[in-house]
């Protein structure tokens, strides 16, 4: 009888740690089947998520996801163009500097363009808020790798815009260490869930330096 409470707690933490466990499988089911969704939507802007630039020059995770960001615009899918991405220490341009100046060069016009900043999805989408606003812009669709493509756009979502997936088909991210990726995008998305995503961010964010560029 005595160890009646003990065999109590340890059945309580047990059902725990399965539903824990069975929590984060059916959350890393929902990132791989969202990382190779592609809608049909049109929208009102292409929504280009940052990541690293190389001295002015798009690295080629970042290319692989500005040429399908251009794929989409062609086709009329969306009339504006939106980057996001702030600039790391030791860096002289902005990732969303360099995106802008890319997509000018490849044919879009200047004034389609929206820039934002941030170190983080969190503050990508959060940095062109404003800007989304004052042209009436609610609904995006988000260009990333397929393992971010649904943190992405719950936190779109959660910022109050109406995002349609476009996860990069070529991105050369997938050939280094995929489950490392998906791993950290599980994590996050499960934590982000309970305790939302802006506090995810302020808690894991370091600041970088979000002061724009014109990327040339």
């Amino acid at each position: 009888m005595i160890l009646g409470p003990f065999k109590i707690v340890a059945r309580i933490i047990g059902l725990f740690l399965v539903a824990l466990v069975l929590y984060f499988a059916v959350t890393f089911i929902q990132i791989w089947w969202r990382g190779h969704e592609h809608t049909t939507h049109d929208a009102q802007a292409i929504l280009v998520f940052g990541t690293t630039e190389d001295n002015g020059t798009p690295s080629p995770e970042l290319r692989a996801r500005l040429d399908q960001a251009l794929d989409l615009y062609r086709h009329h899918r969306a009339p504006w163009m939106v980057v996001t991405g702030g600039r790391r220490p030791g860096d002289v341009y902005t990732e969303a500097g360099v995106s802008a100046t890319y997509l000018e060069d490849h044919g879009v016009a200047k004034d389609r363009i929206i820039k934002g900043s941030g170190s983080d999805t969190w503050e990508n989408v959060e940095s062109v808020i404003p800007s989304l606003a004052r042209h009436h812009i609610t609904t995006v669709i988000t260009v990333t790798d397929p393992f971010h493509e649904y943190r992405a756009m719950a936190i779109a979502a959660a910022q109050g815009l109406t995002p349609y997936p476009s996860p990069v088909r070529n991105s050369p991210t997938i050939k280094h260490q995929l489950w490392r990726y998906y791993l950290k995008e599980t994590l996050a998305v499960g934590v982000g869930r309970v305790i939302g995503y802006g506090r995810l961010s302020s808690w894991t964010t370091t600041p970088l330096k979000l002061h724009h560029s014109s990327g040339k």
